[in-house]
């Protein structure tokens, strides 16, 4: 766990994978009933897997059960994030992917899980954002392309549909200080750098921060 110290850079929408490192071809639920579930990694552009050591502080950060949660993981990819969310009990969670080839190994996926509280959607991840209910959201997961520059319109799109009390996760090519955030009403709660990846937890400013 690592907590923001000083003013970060800031943020930018250029972050790419460093070259020489490859992406896996699968990855693993950590906690929960899938625990240690492979999800394959398809060979598809800009796709970035989270790694296991931010998915691991993640949940560390937003505790082991989530049992009742609502969740949604905008920019799925692999659904790392949304199937461990699910995993731990979250109650309704909501994989949108724009890629068609993902989608169709989403709903495969979910499934063989026997998922029932998982839906998976194609679609535009703003878009659908958009279309949520204001408040309705435990917890969001933005992960875009770092090359796409769709930050701050993600934050834009998200920020409210966080229900009282949620969080959102950003993750990033580059760390978000406090003036960034606050443009959509949002505050650091939590910071983790892991090679080329910034790891953020955040929720509304006009709330008390977490303990």
């Amino acid at each position: 766990m690592a907590f923001p110290s000083g003013r970060a850079s800031p943020p930018s929408s250029t972050g790419r994978r460093p070259a020489g490192r490859g992406v896996p071809n699968e990855v693993r639920i950590i906690g929960g009933q899938w625990k240690r579930t492979r999800l394959p990694v398809a060979d598809r552009p800009g796709l970035r897997p989270t790694p296991d050591r931010v998915r691991e502080t993640l949940f560390n950060w937003l505790g082991q059960d989530l049992s009742g949660w609502r969740c949604a993981d905008v920019f799925a990819g692999t659904g790392a994030l949304g199937l461990e969310a699910a995993s731990r009990g979250a109650a309704e969670v909501l994989l949108v992917e724009q890629d068609a080839q993902l989608v169709d190994g989403l709903r495969a996926l979910v499934a063989r899980l026997q998922a029932s509280g998982v839906r998976v959607q194609r679609g535009n991840a703003l878009s659908v954002l958009r279309d949520l209910a204001p408040a309705s959201q435990d917890l969001v997961f933005l992960d875009p392309p770092f090359e796409a520059g769709l930050f701050d319109k993600a934050l834009a799109a998200a920020a409210p549909v966080l229900a009282p009390g949620g969080w959102l996760y950003l993750e990033a090519s580059t760390a978000w200080d406090a003036p960034a955030l606050l443009r959509h009403g949002l505050a650091l709660q939590r910071h983790l750098k892991a090679g080329a990846v910034h790891a953020h937890l955040l929720r509304r400013a006009d709330e008390p921060p977490a303990s």
